[in-house]
């Protein structure tokens, strides 16, 4: 029944956009020419259904200095058994000018299985523990939980998060070259 309900949640917008596309070649004044031919399109479209940016795009996992899924396989068997299966690591796309205030060391997208780290961290300078340290964190989102908290507000950073995040084997090193080396990154 839950595979039918996410093959349902899969069709319906294209099934949608076939219907009011439909509506619109009929109660518009084209030829029938033009009328064949935004046909043929819609079909082309449902056919071949367009995938998220993020799938389109092939990105690397070898960086100038890391191999990301060389890492991943390493903390993927000692901190959590193998566990994490299908996911696709890569570094995101390298922004023209680093950022003012806030700096995102990684990211989890959990529905597509992709963590992506900033591209800022492939340098000579990062040490590997502490790129381990940020991949490790986002796996660990992909096993822990999210909560809610009193106000009804998500919060991923949980007390279960967080104590196994302390797991790591150079969690107190990585905060604190963290916080000495954070205006690095940053404009």
């Amino acid at each position: 029944m839950n595979n039918r309900l996410q093959e349902v949640k899969k069709v319906l917008p294209h099934v949608l956009f076939t219907s009011l596309t439909s509506a619109n070649i009929q109660l518009s004044r084209h030829s029938r020419w033009q009328d064949r031919v935004m046909a043929k399109r819609t079909k082309r479209k449902i056919a071949r259904p367009k995938l998220p940016l993020q799938r389109q795009l092939e990105f690397e996992t070898d960086g100038r200095y890391f191999d990301l899924r060389a890492m991943f396989e390493k903390l993927n068997s000692r901190y959590f058994g193998n566990r994490l299966r299908g996911y696709k690591i890569i570094w995101g796309k390298r922004r023209q000018e680093r950022p003012r205030e806030n700096f995102i060391f990684g990211t989890i997208q959990e529905e597509d299985h992709i963590i992506r780290i900033n591209p800022w961290l492939d340098q000579r300078f990062v040490p590997t523990w502490f790129l381990e340290y940020v991949l490790y964190h986002e796996m660990l989102h992909a096993i822990v939980p999210d909560q809610m908290n009193q106000s009804g507000r998500r919060c991923v950073h949980t007390d279960e998060f967080n104590r196994r995040e302390r797991e790591f084997r150079f969690y107190k090193r990585a905060r604190r070259w963290e916080e000495e080396n954070l205006a690095r990154f940053l404009r």
